[in-house]
């Protein structure tokens, strides 16, 4: 239910206003109080309150890119025989490229101020908008149970070199219950800062980005004094070359690295929303994530050349590199380098989106902050000690297979918006069962065909090696398997086609029609 700004006799209510900047927000005197599709925190962001600058998206990225997973990227390239040049630049592409939909999605954020479950409805109807919010949601469960597991072994690998015996301790169900302590205290300081809101959160990244920047750069810097330059690494030629079998890896790897924040670029309007104006989001996110993760990128790179001169082999982890320091004022500053990059990338991936999903499935009883509790307490319930023990089941194959279905949620939703309405949203009647949104029952019955089928391209492949996984070596259907490597990008080009090849551009974009 939707209260109107009255007009003349016979004329269409007008429920939203466009300011001179393309911003849009509510008509003064419209509420929205229907409590199965609206709460505080789903309703748009008033104008007052968009105020995240350039700086606080760039900081944003930095905070997120800073993390040990993001830092042990290039490795994995060089393990499958790169050298640190080609894998630095597959990162920086994979980058450049999955740039693109995150800006095209995040769009809607500063024009209307809307989050990411709210954005989905114009699309898949303001029921249907649940089925890619909960698959989003899943993902970012389990990612924000393994990052949480991550930075709590970092702690406890850390204060095992400050406290004798931390390590040694009596185990608990296979781990020392030092382990356990840490991954709590960990899990709650994280709900401790998200559940203070999402300016809290902006808060926290703007320290945090520059503070994570002064200790990546202060490990090359100690490695390189104690190697006396980089070492062998940069040295070594690729095992690839840049011929016929360059390219079979090139681009599975591509897409790997894509995939990598692919999923942000379904909910990045949840950040979005609080955003200044259109030039505060695309600068600070075109700052922010191509360039920190290529320098990232090459950072690890050089830090792990001078470990090899210094130990022998190669250490790609940061912290068990940082570990084998003796010096006790250096493993402080690292355990806290490492709390500070774990929680910053952690909340804002893994635990904001979650947090709106589950508040759009259940606005009445389920606010942001429940829905962030939620997600923590998913998060340790799906066990990411055994999610991170078999990479190749858990995290590689079923965290790979929902990666493709949310890239046909991606297509869906840059058609809908885009190409076929044009980013002029009916803002009220996102909200409104009786609004342009509503389609049959609250489905939209186009974008589940585009989804289906995008999805199925997508994922249909999906092969494991024996005895690596639940799939068949040949894949699920043998003639997608070659699919199945590319499962993102099919994922989101087929959706993508079909919306807007079936769909049919509204008339009256911007104002409130009732039925």
């Amino acid at each position: 239910m939707s209260s109107t700004v009255p007009s003349a006799p016979g004329a269409t209510p007008v429920t939203q206003r466009t300011h001179p900047d393309g911003r849009v927000s509510l008509a003064e005197g419209v509420t929205l109080d229907d409590p199965r599709f609206a709460n505080g925190d789903l309703l748009p962001v008033p104008m007052e309150r968009r105020t995240w600058g350039v700086y606080n998206y760039t900081a944003l990225w930095i905070g997120m890119a800073h993390n040990i997973p993001s830092w042990t990227l290039a490795s994995g390239l060089v393990a499958l025989g790169m050298d640190w040049k080609q894998a630095v630049l597959v990162i920086a592409l994979a980058n450049v490229i999955v740039l693109l939909p995150m800006l095209l999605t995040g769009h809607a954020g500063p024009k209307y101020g809307i989050p990411f479950p709210v954005v989905v409805r114009a699309s898949f109807g303001l029921r249907g908008a649940n089925l890619p919010a909960l698959l989003r949601a899943a993902v970012a469960c389990c990612w924000f149970g393994i990052q949480t597991w991550i930075g709590g072994q970092g702690v406890f690998l850390l204060l095992g070199k400050v406290f004798g015996g931390w390590t040694t301790a009596t185990e608990i169900g296979g781990h020392p219950w030092t382990l356990w302590l840490c991954f709590v205290l960990f899990w709650a300081l994280e709900l401790a800062i998200i559940y203070r809101g999402m300016q809290a959160l902006r808060r926290f990244e703007n320290w945090a980005a520059p503070f994570v920047l002064v200790g990546a750069v202060a490990l090359l810097v100690w490695i390189t004094v104690k190697a006396g330059g980089f070492g062998p690494l940069l040295d070594q030629p690729s095992k690839l070359g840049w011929g016929a079998d360059f390219w079979p890896v090139f681009f599975p790897a591509l897409m790997g690295m894509i995939g990598f924040w692919s999923t942000l670029s379904l909910n990045i309007p949840d950040f979005t929303r609080f955003g200044k104006g259109q030039r505060a989001q695309v600068w600070g996110q075109s700052l922010g994530l191509p360039t920190t993760m290529t320098a990232f990128a090459l950072l690890s790179v050089l830090v792990t050349s001078g470990s090899q001169v210094v130990y022998g082999a190669p250490v790609w982890d940061p912290v068990q590199l940082a570990a084998k320091t003796d010096n006790v004022f250096g493993l402080l500053f690292a355990l806290v380098t490492v709390l500070i990059a774990t929680i910053s990338v952690n909340i804002a991936a893994n635990v904001v989106s979650p947090a709106y999903d589950l508040s759009n499935l259940l606005p009445k009883v389920v606010n942001f902050r429940t829905g962030a509790l939620i997600t923590g307490v998913v998060g340790v319930l799906v066990m990411p000690w055994k999610l991170t023990a078999t990479p190749e089941l858990y995290i590689f194959t079923w965290l790979g297979v929902v990666g493709g279905l949310l890239g046909a949620v991606a297509g869906v939703m840059i058609a809908d918006y885009w190409l076929v309405r044009g980013t002029a949203l009916d803002l009220a009647g996102l909200y409104d069962r009786h609004g342009p949104y509503w389609y049959a029952g609250g489905w939209n019955w186009r974008a589940l065909l585009a989804f289906g089928v995008g999805g199925l391209l997508a994922v249909g492949g999906s092969h494991s090696a024996p005895g690596k996984g639940p799939f068949p070596e040949d894949g699920l259907i043998p003639a997608l398997r070659p699919l199945a490597d590319y499962g993102w990008a099919v994922g989101l080009v087929t959706a993508l086609v079909l919306y807007a090849a079936t769909s049919r551009r509204p008339a009256g974009h911007g104002r409130r029609r009732r039925s």
